[in-house]
């Protein structure tokens, strides 16, 4: 049972380290968007969130649980995507609730002056709330369904 327990224990920290890689790329993504002004920040979020999947899957595959090979990765792919998708739909109206509350305590808690906008500070804080929660989310479905092949 130990060992069982500090597979899982490692397993969950390899994929919060992949996790820390593609929350890089999710706020290296947003903010790039958001800042430019390119897309706004519901737009934003879904891109950003999307590619740091992709990249997410990867190294999940390679690294957490490289001893899944039993599925195609095809297949593989596909249900990882479906899980962040429900993982999206979670998201998605979690930061709209949180980013207005977020940009007005910001704009009230920072002083004038500090090099980050109360909107900088409020979006990435939202962002980052939302990516603790759906990588619990993540995790869980995606070791008991995606990945269930591994003992």
């Amino acid at each position: 049972m130990d060992l069982i327990k500090s597979k899982e224990t490692g397993r969950f920290l390899r994929f919060a380290v992949v996790g820390c890689i593609g929350a890089v790329i999710d706020f290296g993504i947003f903010n790039v968007l958001t800042v430019l002004k390119i897309l706004p920040s519901i737009w934003a979020q879904a891109i950003s969130f999307t590619t740091a999947v992709v990249s997410n899957f990867y190294w999940n595959r390679r690294w957490t649980y490289q001893d899944s090979r039993s599925k195609p990765m095809t297949r593989q792919f596909i249900q990882f995507f479906v899980v962040n998708l429900a993982g999206l739909a979670i998201r998605t109206p979690l930061f709209v609730y949180l980013e207005k509350s977020l940009i007005n305590l910001s704009g009230r808690i920072f002083l004038p002056g500090i090099p980050f906008t109360p909107v900088f500070i409020g979006h990435n804080l939202s962002l980052a709330s939302v990516i603790i929660i759906v990588m619990i989310w993540n995790f869980f479905i995606n070791r008991y369904w995606t990945y269930n092949d591994v003992k």
